[in-house]
């Protein structure tokens, strides 16, 4: 038994070649890619979230669907664009978005973070602005329900 895994082994190898460098090769790839994802963004948090918003050094984009901003209410300064819009809207040209949002079209040096109901959303509007150059993007993972969490605890401690 084992002198026919050594002939099958060497006749792998003879016929297909070491697939070491090609290991190496996807284990380079994969550290690469790693660290690029890792190094793009960060998690914004709710305290994070607060002092931007008060600087206005950001565009805060919820990407909830309209009808749940509508039920449910949104982060005061942002901007709705619904997740099936995202890719579209950060490519139209400015006026058209200034038409259809009411707002001035982020630049890709522009700081965007993403926000919707509790993050999964947000995540996916900050995986398609990325790929398109917007670079200094980021998401807020809690979402509205963190957010109307804190806003309304903090309320109730203020009165």
């Amino acid at each position: 038994m084992p002198l026919q895994r050594l002939l099958l082994a060497g006749a792998r190898r003879a016929v297909f070649g070491s697939g070491e460098p090609a290991l190496r090769g996807l284990n380079s790839i994969k550290g690469n890619w790693h660290n690029f994802c890792t190094a793009v963004y960060k998690d914004v948090t709710y305290k994070e979230l607060k002092n931007l918003l008060n600087s206005k050094k950001i565009m805060l984009i919820d990407v909830r669907n309209t009808c749940e901003i509508i039920e449910c209410g949104k982060i005061p300064g942002s901007v709705n664009i619904p997740l099936n819009e995202v890719g579209e809207a950060l490519q139209m040209n400015p006026e058209d978005f200034k038409e259809k949002y009411n707002e001035i079209k982020p630049s890709k040096s522009d700081s965007l973070i993403f926000s919707c109901a509790a993050g999964l959303r947000s995540k996916k509007a900050l995986d398609t602005a990325i790929s398109l150059g917007f670079t200094r993007s980021q998401h807020y993972a809690g979402g509205w329900k963190e957010w109307s969490t804190y806003e309304h605890s903090e309320k109730k401690q203020g009165n």
